[in-house]
């Protein structure tokens, strides 16, 4: 049972034992009804494909942004960003918001994205950092983002399973993306964006695009701080799977119990992460980013670790979309791999 305030959602095997639960629930004072079947939660509309897998989508609010936006009759954008970072555009002339709320409408789209739309995650990011005190510049960053919405608005997350337990996640790094966008006596000038997300059993179950709050000295350096901050979140997810599965008595045949995949594409990060041994160029890493070494697999220096670091081709990296504006081509390749449209 998942439950947000008053609304909750119930599975089980049978249609029987969901009425069941729910009179015992009555019986101990809850005020209860059944709804109908699990077609819409909280605004996300759940449909059942013919080939037996479901799609997630919010056009309700893809919708209402688009009207809020007054953007009807707007041309629809291929991509929700273009290829140049967006930055602080000191001095910009100040959005009015007469035409629309700026942070209203960022509020919405991150609702959006962080539920069923990952595609537009990074430029959603972009945008999100300036609400306190917009610039025109970026309420045009918005209207990208809603005329990219335009054109596919009941598009959203096609949830199939690939029938394994496995946590897989793609990690990548953008590093120091606002040279040159931002004055050189801004430090932010020189800040690097990571971005990662984690599917189980092939289904997206968190994505995460955001700046590298320190200062990055090198392309290593930021794909490192990325990798690890996803393991700060793949870490506990993979135990709160582990024990769900326990508790449903299903049998996992990967050793010792269930193998995660994490792939990234910087050769120096992967390295790092595998054999572990800090050099004279990577020993000012400071100790936090070496915290997940205990659960990475090793044939030689550990049998018991159950997460496999592996290298993978930039042009498969999934969470490329994530950390920057890609071109149409890419941008629909990555689109395609993690949210299967």
């Amino acid at each position: 049972m998942i439950l947000y305030v008053d609304d909750a959602g119930i599975a089980a095997p049978k249609q029987e034992d969901v009425e069941h639960f729910v009179e015992e629930l009555r019986n101990e004072g809850f005020d209860l009804k059944i709804e109908g079947e699990f077609t819409e939660y909280l605004g996300i509309g759940i449909e059942e494909l013919e080939d037996g897998s479901c799609h997630m989508s919010q056009k309700g609010l893809i919708k209402k942004i688009i009207k809020n936006t007054k953007m009807t009759d707007c041309n629809p954008n291929w991509t929700p960003s273009t290829q140049v970072p967006l930055a602080s555009d000191p001095e910009g002339e100040p959005f009015d918001q007469v035409d629309f709320n700026y942070a209203s409408i960022v509020g919405m789209l991150l609702y959006v994205s962080n539920n069923t739309r990952p595609d537009i995650t990074f430029a959603v990011s972009q945008v999100a950092r300036f609400s306190a005190a917009p610039k025109v510049s970026h309420a045009r960053a918005i209207k990208t983002i809603v005329c990219y919405l335009a054109r596919n608005p009941d598009k959203g997350l096609i949830i199939r399973l690939n029938g394994d337990y496995n946590l897989q996640c793609w990690v990548d790094a953008d590093f120091a993306g606002l040279f040159g966008r931002e004055k050189d006596s801004n430090p932010k000038s020189v800040k690097s964006r990571y971005g990662y997300v984690i599917t189980f059993g092939g289904v997206p179950l968190v994505w995460k695009s955001q700046l590298i709050s320190e200062i990055c000295i090198s392309t290593t350096h930021a794909e490192y701080v990325g990798l690890t901050n996803a393991m700060r979140t793949l870490i506990p997810i993979r135990g709160l799977i582990v024990d769900t599965l326990k508790q449903m008595d299903v049998e996992l045949h990967h050793r010792p119990e269930m193998i995660c995949e994490v792939f990234e594409d910087n050769q120096s990060a992967y390295l790092l992460a595998t054999n572990q041994q800090l050099s004279v160029r990577t020993k000012y890493f400071c100790v936090k980013y070496h915290f997940f070494w205990q659960y990475v697999y090793h044939e030689e220096k550990n049998l018991n670790g159950w997460l496999m670091v592996q290298k993978c081709a930039t042009d498969l990296m999934n969470a490329d979309y994530l950390t920057k504006g890609l071109v149409r081509v890419k941008f629909e390749a990555n689109r395609k791999r993690v949210q299967g449209w």
